[in-house]
């Protein structure tokens, strides 16, 4: 297996006609990295990804992987792999054909084409089913499948668009921990794009939050959640209450960081506050969250512990101050 290929985007832009896709963006993924594209339907973060595959032309810009610029690189000479949303499996090929096709394409002879493939198999932990059609496996299967099929090209940069979306909520954790082990073990880089917040900060190194064909912000997760650049970021990821408060202009602060009391008690001194009105809760394992209406904020979410609540419970329409110290905020671009 190669190892993992920088990649390097520079004004990168895609237009369909006169609509923008993707709008001149700067960003340089280390090799050997994981890296999630995050972003709302329609941001660019597919477009991006199929650009670097070479499945798109580039309109501005450019694609650099390693120190190569591979705009006009066909897709087959770029070191790159492609794992696609629908797993693709030739439906009438066996699960060591399927993986194996791509070195038939390449003239590798057709016993070590095979040998390779079943090899690949054992570490994507499918050698038992290698005699079966995609027909015969479950979702999850077949996308160990597909995944396979494209590391066994030996790639400096796997790209996944959306491999997890298909499965069901329990196989997407497990696989999850697979796509993680697999990138840590080979040291090549993983592109992976996903509408998942919770899977882009699990996976990835760096997360590329995008919205209207730009980068909001490009981060290690620890960062992205605990310093959101702007309110589209700190609203996407989530855990953050926007407001905008007093002279601090525009605000994030975090659900996990505010404390209730009484409205009518005095507030304390040096505490940051302001008075709301429990509009609805809801449980959450040994938490509780509460939504309350107050002014400057869309929506205004505050989590407790469950021991918390109940020592003082809160009911709708209950009037509360909810408190927070100054460094328990980061402040926004306006």
């Amino acid at each position: 297996m190669r190892s993992g290929a920088a990649v390097e985007l520079i004004a990168l832009t895609k237009m369909y006609g006169r609509a923008t896709a993707v709008n001149r963006i700067d960003l340089r993924i280390p090799a050997g990295s994981y890296c999630c594209f995050l972003g709302p339907s329609g941001c660019g973060k597919t477009s991006t990804l199929r650009m670097i595959a070479g499945h798109e032309e580039v309109s501005d810009g450019d694609i650099l992987i390693g120190d190569t610029v591979v705009n006009d690189v066909p897709p087959a000479k770029r070191g790159t792999a492609m794992m696609f949303q629908s797993y693709a499996l030739f439906p009438h090929l066996d699960c060591v054909d399927n993986v194996a096709f791509s070195l038939k394409m390449r003239g590798v002879p057709k016993a070590e084409r095979r040998e390779r493939a079943r090899a690949m198999l054992d570490r994507v932990h499918m050698g038992a089913y290698a005699g079966r059609l995609p027909s015969q496996l479950s979702g999850g299967q077949q996308q160990r499948v597909a995944l396979a099929r494209a590391l066994i090209t030996e790639p400096g940069v796997l790209l996944l668009d959306e491999p997890l979306s298909a499965l069901d909520p329990f196989l997407r954790d497990r696989m999850r921990e697979e796509l993680k082990r697999l990138q840590t073990d080979l040291g090549i880089t993983f592109i992976h794009v996903t509408h998942s917040q919770s899977e882009a900060m699990a996976l990835a190194d760096l997360v590329v939050v995008m919205n209207e064909g730009r980068i909001e912000q490009a981060a290690a997760p620890r960062e992205l959640f605990n310093a959101p650049r702007t309110a589209f970021v700190a609203r996407f990821i989530g855990g953050h209450n926007v407001l905008t408060h007093g002279s601090l202009g525009p605000v994030a602060l975090r659900t996990d960081r505010v404390a209730l009391s009484d409205a009518a008690a005095p507030p304390p001194d040096g505490v940051l506050h302001v008075d709301g009105t429990v509009n609805a809760f809801e449980y959450h394992g040994s938490s509780v969250q509460l939504s309350l209406a107050v002014p400057g904020a869309d929506e205004f979410t505050v989590v407790l512990d469950e021991a918390s609540f109940f020592a003082a419970p809160l009911g709708v329409g209950a009037r509360v101050r909810a408190a927070w110290r100054d460094c328990d905020v980061h402040r926004l671009q306006a």
